[in-house]
């Protein structure tokens, strides 16, 4: 066993379980593995310092770049679904619309804004966006080995790529499934493009993008870090799937929280702020003890 799963943060449901996937996946080689990843909260920190991190939205709404009058709005906005959003009481089903219509009506406010594409550098530069302790070694040693990086996310695209290309790790291999924003000929936001992608749509988002997991058809077995339920999901798309190895980062409310999440992911880390586990199973599929 990896040493690092002996790690006071890591909670696994079935040990022995994750031992023989990942035995089976060690076999297959690390040509065969594939990554796919959540963003906020997952890659990034969920706090630093006893302080709450920003997501990508948040990174907008601590910004220059709209009004005290829009932040308010998107604090209520904030302040209504969220908590639905974590409610363990409540079914996916029920949460699905309330979500749709949350992120609506956050776009709908932002596009009044005619954000600027030219300042969203400076937004990211500004804030206190941070990738999760370790994240240089997880990005450089997967393009170094050539395994694709997949980022389902329901944050916003434009910002995302902005916080990892400010990281040095925006590599060829990484690829972003996101909200991506429409700007006019002068660079102003005008509308969202595409399907919405939202905490519960991720798997849509996988399946409607089969062509890109067509490319990656040899590439069965799966690496998958999310940080809520709704991103065992995202590698819906990958078809004839052999393996897939799931971990779920428990950030915030852990005791209501726990038991779900043992029964979701193969292996749970709470409240653990580093990317130290996913690297070490990465390195040993790679076969860098």
């Amino acid at each position: 066993m990896i040493p690092e799963l002996s790690n006071p943060s890591v909670c696994m449901r079935d040990p022995q379980r994750v031992e023989e996937i990942l035995q089976s996946m060690v076999k297959a080689g690390s040509n065969t593995v594939q990554v796919i990843a959540d963003f906020d909260m997952t890659l990034t920190r969920f706090a630093y310092k006893g302080k709450r991190c920003p997501t990508c939205h948040n990174i907008l709404d601590n910004s220059n770049l709209i009004s005290n009058e829009c932040r308010e709005e998107l604090k209520v906005l904030l302040d209504t679904y969220y908590p639905i959003e974590i409610d363990s009481a409540r079914s996916i089903a029920e949460k699905l619309p309330l979500m749709v219509e949350w992120w609506t009506k956050a776009h709908k406010i932002l596009v009044q804004q005619k954000i600027r594409k030219d300042r969203l550098a400076m937004a990211v530069r500004d804030s206190d966006a941070m990738l999760r302790e370790g994240y240089q070694l997880l990005f450089d040693h997967l393009q170094e080995h050539s395994i694709p990086l997949l980022i389902f996310s329901a944050g916003i695209g434009d910002i995302l790529e902005e916080v990892i290309r400010q990281a040095g790790v925006f590599h060829s291999n990484v690829k972003v499934f996101s909200n991506y924003m429409d700007f006019d000929e002068s660079g102003l936001l005008k509308a969202f493009k595409g399907e919405l992608i939202h905490i519960y749509n991720k798997r849509e988002g996988a399946l409607l993008n089969t062509g890109h997991f067509q490319e990656l058809r040899t590439r069965p077995n799966v690496l998958l870090l999310g940080d809520s339920l709704g991103d065992l999901t995202m590698a819906d798309g990958v078809q004839d799937m052999e393996n897939i190895l799931k971990i779920g980062f428990l950030n915030d409310k852990v005791e209501e929280r726990k038991q779900s999440y043992l029964d979701s992911y193969d292996i749970v880390l709470v409240q653990d702020e580093t990317l130290e586990v996913p690297n070490a199973i990465m390195l040993h599929l790679t076969g860098n003890k």
